[in-house]
């Protein structure tokens, strides 16, 4: 049976009047209204009948029917309960879609991941609220949960910055914590004209890839994060400075942060910005084998 797309303009206005739904600006809502682009998201990301999907932020559904045309089964969590009787609605033609409605940074993923009917590789496809990116992606990342595959939708400058190398001024923690996990590249660029309403910036498309193993071994992964996201403290700081203000200035600690630079062989005026994963991979794994014991 052939379905009329819920994502054009008309049909979305249609939705919404029939619902008397509107916009909470708090919480991040603006629903794409162009087909092609919701196709084109579904054919990055590689879905087909061998696959299951978790989707974060459904709206309307004009993303969900276009996973659900492909995929096996799709899971997908809605916050907004206004919405819950819409999605009844317009994603009624699909049985193999399941709604729930909870936060997704307090859902319990791995019970709700037993859900799907079958075990298949898993992949999370969303177009993520701007305002929770971040911990979205990391909820999903630390997880127990393996998802092979992330195409996710959000402000074109936090997927720069995920996506960015060392020596560049978008490169920081975020870019180490998320390519630690999966290989990031940024697939295509979603103009502002084709939300409703239309947000201020220009979105990106950003895949990522899980690694078979994390990009570097690290003795310990939470002090490898710590350190990451205190050499990018002040960026304009040298990596000696920003490491004494969150290890401390106790002439103990200097001596042993001083020698654990000296052990990984990188200058402590460099910044942040110039390591590599690798460095601080390095950087990290002598810190913590020449940790004071009393530290």
């Amino acid at each position: 049976m052939s379905q009329r797309d819920i994502a054009t303009p008309s049909r979305t206005r249609e939705i919404l009047e029939e619902h008397g739904f509107s916009f909470k600006k708090s919480l991040g809502q603006n629903f794409l209204t162009e087909p092609n682009i919701l196709r084109k998201i579904v054919e990055t990301a590689n879905i087909n009948y061998e696959t299951n999907v978790i989707e974060v932020g459904p709206g309307i559904g004009a993303l969900t029917e276009q996973l659900a045309r492909s995929a096996k089964e799709v899971l997908a969590f809605e916050i907004d309960e206004r919405l819950i009787p819409v999605l009844a609605d317009t994603l009624a033609p699909y049985p193999n879609v399941t709604v729930i409605n909870e936060d997704i940074l307090k859902t319990n993923l791995p019970e709700k991941v037993k859900l799907f009917k079958e075990v298949l590789p898993l992949k999370v496809v969303a177009n993520l609220p701007y305002y929770i990116t971040t911990p979205i992606m990391m909820h999903f990342l630390e997880s127990e949960i393996k998802v092979s595959e992330m195409v996710v939708m959000m402000q074109k400058e936090v997927a720069d910055r995920i996506s960015a190398q060392p020596e560049t001024k978008a490169y920081g923690s975020l870019s180490i914590a998320v390519q630690y996990y999966m290989e990031a590249s940024l697939a295509f660029i979603v103009p502002k004209t084709v939300f409703m309403p239309q947000p201020n910036v220009d979105s990106a498309i950003l895949k990522l890839v899980r690694r078979e193993q994390p990009a570097v071994t690290v003795s310990n992964e939470k002090e490898f994060f710590k350190l990451t996201k205190a050499a990018f403290q002040s960026r304009r700081k040298t990596l000696w400075n920003n490491l004494q203000q969150t290890f401390g200035k106790e002439p103990a600690t200097k001596e042993w942060l001083a020698k654990s630079l000296a052990e990984a062989a990188i200058d402590p005026q460099r910044r942040g910005e110039t390591l590599s994963l690798s460095e601080f991979a390095e950087l990290s794994n002598a810190m913590e084998a020449l940790k004071p014991t009393d530290k």
